[in-house]
């Protein structure tokens, strides 16, 4: 039984990953018409990345998910506001700080900075650099997710909001510095990846299956959209900040 599943998840994983290997494939050999370079390293790294995924799939639906449900509806159940909403801040914050792509996009924004001649060339100065994006970030998801929480509590419609916020966004794009704008869209997106995604998701689905009169479908998700929003505001306002 242990191995069926194995070899399901195998399965799944490598039906995922066959557009893109059909793809690079393609360009490979009608395109380029060259064969890959170290046939047997690119090969080994395939069975990596699918054995990789499988794990990381089976790893969020044992764990992640169900303890972001069952923490959201026990949070709700105990009937406190502020609890809940620290937790859905304390958790935007600590899972967007953790992310790789964050840190891997901070440091290299830093760099960048640093060779356009906006920051000092000392390590100092690229390490509080690239902490002030990422502390940023991490603030402004916390906000988000806790904005996204009071909306399914109060029922206040998605699409006020997200419109609301995008309006936002393009009038902080007109006063923003330019060598901050695209840092600035590109965090929206790093964001929301392998930790955030998953966590944020199921706290939203778990809290509206939990309260009367929400629909876990209407109302569980949206959430991501808020993760992927305000980062782009409030880097933008970082810009603002360090380069005037």
């Amino acid at each position: 039984m242990i191995t069926s599943l194995i070899f399901k998840k195998l399965k799944n994983a490598l039906t995922d990953l066959l557009p893109i290997i059909l793809v690079i494939a393609f360009f490979q050999i009608v395109v380029l018409k060259q064969p890959l370079p170290q046939m047997g390293d690119v090969l080994f790294g395939a069975l990596l990345v699918v054995a990789g995924l499988s794990l990381f799939v089976q790893g969020l639906e044992m764990g992640l998910f169900p303890i972001g449900e069952a923490m959201a509806q026990a949070l709700a159940r105990k009937g406190s506001l502020f609890w809940l909403l620290s937790f859905a801040f304390a958790l935007g914050f600590s899972t967007t700080v953790a992310e790789p792509a964050l840190i891997a996009v901070c440091s290299e924004a830093a760099e960048i900075a640093c060779q356009g001649e906006l920051i000092d060339s000392s390590r100092e100065s690229l390490r509080q650099y690239a902490f002030g994006l990422r502390m940023s970030v991490a603030f402004s998801v916390g906000l988000a997710i806790l904005i996204g929480i009071m909306r399914i509590i109060r029922g206040w419609p998605i699409h006020y909001l997200i419109i609301g916020g995008y309006v936002v966004v393009m009038l902080m794009t007109i006063i923003a510095p330019k060598e901050i704008i695209g840092i600035a869209y590109d965090a929206g997106g790093v964001t929301t990846s392998t930790i955030t995604v998953p966590l944020v998701t199921a706290l939203g689905v778990g809290l509206a299956s939990t309260i009367r009169g929400r629909s876990p479908l209407l109302d569980g998700f949206g959430l991501i959209a808020f993760a992927s929003l305000l980062p782009m505001i409030f880097v933008m306002g970082y810009g603002l900040l360090i380069f005037g």
